[in-house]
C-alpha cells in the first residue's frame, strides 16, 4: 500500500515592513463611503513628442470620463507646483499646499488615499508631498487606476463635493531637497544617491536634458523595474530588497533619489520606505536642474 503524499502549504511572501503605506483595491472598495476618507486622483498625462521630450497635460479629462467613486481630482501642474522659470513640478510652499488641500475639503484629521495611472508615479509624488508637509495619514493605492479598472470595480462620472476643511501644513526639512542641499549631500560617504531613469539615460547614451549623464557617484534603479508590468502593483518585498541591496541602498545611512524632474524617483523613494528604510529624501529639481548648471559635474559611462 503506497503512502499518501502530504504536500506542505506554500509559505506566503513576507509582507513589506511598512505595508501600511499601501492600500489594496479590495479594502478601498469596502471603504468608499467612509466619511473620514479622502481619495485623490492626481494623474498627469505625459505624451512623447516626435521631436523629443514630452507633452504634459492634466489628467482631468480621464477623471471626468471615469473615476473611483468619491475621488477628487487635484492638478499637480497648476495647483501644486511652485512657479519656476524653467522647471516643472517644483515643491510649493507649506502655505500654498495647505490652502489647496483646504479648498478640496481635506483636513489634518482625514485619511488620504492617492492614485494615478500607469506606474502610479504621480501618486507616489503626491504621497511624498503630503509627508513632507507633516501629514502621515496618507497611503498609495497599490496598482492605482489600472488595477482598479482591470478588476472591474465600481466607477463613476459624478463629482463629489466635500465639506469645508482646514489643513495645516507643518513642513519637515530634509524630505525634499533643493540643489544646494543636494551638493552638500554628495560630500557624505554614507549617502547612496539613486537615479530612477532608464539605464541608457543613466549611462549617458541617451538624453533629453541639457547634458548627458548622471550626478557623479549615483547608482541606477530604474523606477519601472519596481512595478509589476501587468497589475501595476509594487513587486514583492523580497524582490524589491534584492534590487536595492544590489546598489548598496539597504545598508546606506541615507538615500537620495532623483530622476528627470522629481516624479518617477518618488517610486524608488516609496519602495524604500515600504522596505522600512528610515532616511529617504528626494532631489526635487533632479537632472533637469543639475544638468542645466554648467558648473556642476556630470558622469558618463556604465
Amino acid at each position: 500500500m503506497s503512502k499518501a503524499v502530504v504536500t506542505k502549504p506554500r509559505k506566503s511572501a513576507k509582507p513589506y515592513p511598512n505595508a501600511s503605506l499601501l492600500v489594496e483595491t479590495a479594502w478601498l472598495e469596502k471603504n468608499l463611503k467612509n466619511q473620514n476618507l479622502r481619495i485623490i486622483d492626481c494623474n498627469v498625462r505625459m505624451t512623447v513628442k516626435s521631436e523629443g521630450g514630452y507633452m504634459i497635460e492634466p489628467g482631468l479629462a480621464d477623471w471626468k470620463a471615469a473615476h473611483i467613486p468619491s475621488s477628487h481630482f487635484i492638478d499637480l501642474i497648476s495647483e501644486l507646483s511652485a512657479p519656476h522659470p524653467t522647471l516643472k513640478f517644483m515643491m510649493p510652499t507649506a502655505d500654498h499646499f495647505a490652502r489647496v488641500m483646504s479648498l478640496h475639503g481635506i483636513g489634518n484629521k482625514h485619511r488620504v488615499v492617492v492614485y494615478s495611472r500607469g506606474a502610479n508615479y504621480w501618486a507616489t509624488r503626491l504621497f511624498l508631498m503630503f509627508r513632507a508637509m507633516g501629514h502621515t495619514k496618507v497611503q498609495v493605492l497599490n496598482g492605482g487606476w489600472d488595477k482598479w479598472a482591470m478588476e472591474q470595480r465600481p466607477t463613476t462620472t459624478l463629482a463629489k463635493k466635500n465639506p469645508k476643511a482646514i489643513f495645516e501644513a507643518k513642513s519637515r526639512p530634509g524630505q525634499i531637497l533643493n540643489k544646494a542641499e543636494m551638493k552638500v549631500a554628495l560630500s557624505t560617504t554614507s549617502t547612496c544617491v539613486i537615479n530612477a531613469l532608464h539605464p541608457d539615460v543613466h549611462a549617458g547614451r541617451k538624453t533629453s536634458y541639457a547634458r548627458a549623464g548622471r550626478i557623479p557617484g549615483s547608482v541606477n534603479v530604474f523606477a519601472k523595474d519596481l512595478i509589476d508590468p501587468i497589475t501595476k502593483k509594487f513587486l514583492p518585498a523580497a524582490q524589491l530588497r534584492k534590487i536595492f541591496a544590489a546598489v548598496g541602498a539597504m545598508k546606506a545611512k541615507k538615500v537620495i533619489t532623483y530622476c528627470g524632474g522629481g516624479i518617477s524617483a518618488t517610486t524608488d523613494s516609496f519602495a524604500l520606505m515600504l522596505l522600512g528604510h528610515k532616511n529617504v529624501a528626494l532631489y526635487d529639481g533632479s537632472i533637469s536642474e543639475w544638468a542645466a548648471d554648467p558648473k556642476l559635474p556630470m558622469e558618463i559611462g556604465d
